[in-house]
């Protein structure tokens, strides 16, 4: 492994972002100060936001702490995984193949619709009324 030290990385889905600090340890990790599980709420998006971690079998070597706003639960989620896999990188290029293969490194562009004028959101119309 190349030389270890902290890493600071940027990662975002739909409307959030998180900030990710990376640092040689034990696997310990904190959301917004709190325990992965207490701040998602369900196993599956702690899942997903540990995904890289996982994946590069590097769960036990690294503590995390991640500050995540905006969005909804999900989002942030897929923004805190994506700041993992990039601090990860950073931290240990040889990686870079593994995490691309798990499609970590890739931005997710999918966002919200806008809302169009003339209805009530992106697609929806409003009733039509004959009479």
């Amino acid at each position: 492994m190349a030389k270890t030290q902290v890493k600071q990385m940027t990662g975002r889905r739909k409307c959030s972002v998180a900030r990710a600090r990376l640092v040689p340890g034990s696997g310990s990790g904190r959301i917004n100060g709190r325990e992965p599980l207490d701040y998602f709420q369900r196993e599956s998006l702690v899942i997903i936001a540990t995904a890289p971690l996982r994946s590069t079998e590097t769960e036990g070597r690294f503590d995390f702490h991640i500050t995540v706003d905006g969005g909804g639960l999900s989002g942030q989620a897929g923004a805190v995984r994506m700041a993992l896999a990039r601090a990860l990188k950073e931290i240990d290029p040889s990686l870079k193949a593994v995490l691309d293969r798990d499609g970590h490194l890739t931005r997710d562009p999918r966002m919200k619709e806008r809302k169009k004028y003339g209805q009530p959101g992106a697609r929806k119309r409003f009733q039509f009324s004959k009479r």
